[in-house]
């Protein structure tokens, strides 16, 4: 049977491509180990209208929107560290703070603190002074799994 290596290349090109486009189309500055996913949506405008933090893994269907419906543009911010989870919404104006957690599928309005965990719509705080690590994996979890060789 054919290994899924084999399209190995064409989807490190295929991400390549789209990183340059989110950068020069919609005014992206990404860290250069961020993680995107090909369908998430990013509406930014400006130069800097959108700001990503080193080792964030930005998840499907995820939307980014910095520009208003009049047309103004408020930058989002997400800080290093941070997992913004599946069919979420980042409003404009929006800064998530360093090693947040966004659950899938919510709606950020407000600015979030660092080292928490939001959801809902609107997202809400659930819980402050988590521990995670590069692209928002739990700590203890990588712990445990050095601890007893297990994929976790």
């Amino acid at each position: 049977m054919p290994s899924l290596n084999q399209f190995r290349a064409v989807r490190n090109a295929l991400v390549s491509w789209r990183r340059r486009r989110l950068v020069q189309t919609q005014g992206a500055v990404l860290h250069p180990s961020v993680s995107i996913s090909m369908s998430s949506t990013f509406i930014g405008g400006k130069p800097g209208s959108i700001a990503v933090g080193e080792a964030t893994l930005v998840a499907f269907k995820t939307l980014l929107i910095a520009r208003h419906p009049d047309g103004t543009i408020d930058p989002i911010s997400i800080g290093r560290h941070c997992f913004i989870g599946g069919g979420s919404v980042v409003m404009p104006g929006v800064t998530i703070g360093d090693e947040c957690i966004v659950a899938a599928g919510a709606v950020v309005v407000d600015d979030i603190p660092p080292r928490c965990i939001v959801a809902g719509n609107p997202a809400k705080v659930l819980r402050e002074n988590i521990e995670v690590s590069a692209y928002g994996r739990f700590r203890n979890v990588e712990q445990y799994r050095l601890r007893h060789g297990s994929a976790a």
